[in-house]
Formats: C-alpha cells, sequence, structure tokens
C-alpha cells in the first residue's frame, strides 16, 4: 500500500476522477463486535451470540454492525491518504451509502477510494470520495457510498 500526501486543494485537484488507493486488510473480531454493542447499546443476537447466530441466523455466524464497518472509514482512510499543512478535517456527509453484504465475524475489510471532486469554498476543500469496503474473497462489497469531508489548511 502506498500512501499519498495532501497538502492543499492543489494537491487534491490533481487527483479528480482517479483512484487514491486501497488501504491494508483489517480483520473484524468478535471482541471488536461486542465493544461496538456496549458503545452502541445493540447487542442484537445476529452480531453478539455466536450459538444462537449459527443455529438461527441466515448467515452461519455474528456479522459485523453496519455501522460498525462505517467507523473503520477514518482509520482505513488515514492508510490512504495522508493529509498534511491541516489546521482541522471535518466529516460533513455521506452520500448514497448502500449496505450490500454482511461482513462476518473474522472476515477482512479493506477500503477503496477514488476522488470523484473536490471545490474550493472560500478556502474551506470540500472532498467527495467514493468509497468501496471490500470483503476479502467476496464479490460483493459491505457498503459502497461518497463521504464529504471539508480541509481546512493551515
Amino acid at each position: 500500500m502506498s500512501q499519498i500526501t495532501i497538502g492543499s486543494f492543489e494537491d487534491f485537484e490533481k487527483f479528480i476522477g482517479q483512484e487514491l488507493g486501497t488501504s491494508d486488510y483489517h480483520q473484524i473480531t468478535q471482541s471488536q463486535i461486542n465493544k461496538f454493542a456496549d458503545a452502541t447499546i445493540d447487542h442484537q443476537w445476529i452480531h453478539t451470540d455466536p450459538e444462537r447466530a449459527k443455529a438461527e441466523g441466515s448467515f452461519g455466524d455474528t456479522i459485523a454492525h453496519g455501522y460498525l464497518t462505517l467507523s473503520l472509514v477514518p482509520y482505513l482512510w488515514d492508510q490512504i491518504v495522508r493529509v498534511e499543512n491541516l489546521k482541522m478535517m471535518v466529516n460533513y456527509g455521506i452520500e448514497n451509502l448502500r449496505f450490500a453484504q454482511a461482513v462476518l465475524v473474522n472476515n477482512e475489510v479493506r477500503l477503496s477510494a477514488n476522488l470523484k471532486n473536490v471545490v474550493n469554498l472560500r478556502g474551506t476543500i470540500k472532498a467527495e470520495v467514493n468509497v468501496k469496503l471490500e470483503i476479502k474473497d467476496q464479490r460483493k462489497p459491505a457498503f459502497t457510498g461518497v463521504l464529504v469531508f471539508l480541509y481546512h489548511f493551515g
């Protein structure tokens, strides 16, 4: 994995319409699922009860919360793009988010990103990034969408 370095609007502009990269794989463990369940107070058995999930669930095992997979974006995004000269970054929105396939416990996921557009809004940089969370050895991704970030450079 090679990381792209961005330090200005002009740096971003060079990548419009291009693949930015792909993160390393990250394995989703039952411990991580359980901690996310505790943090979000979402203890639905398809996430937290391996025995019941194997016996009664339609996936054959526990699955990660969709929002757990989404919450990995900052960690995985930082593996793709290193932003320098930054005062502040704000997660501004998510457009067209679709959860396409469940992520089973112990699956490995990685983020791939393509820069859709970047706009200079009077010094605040709005970056729209097409993302896909790929599941190792699976054809369908866990999710797809467009992430919108606001960057304030120093």
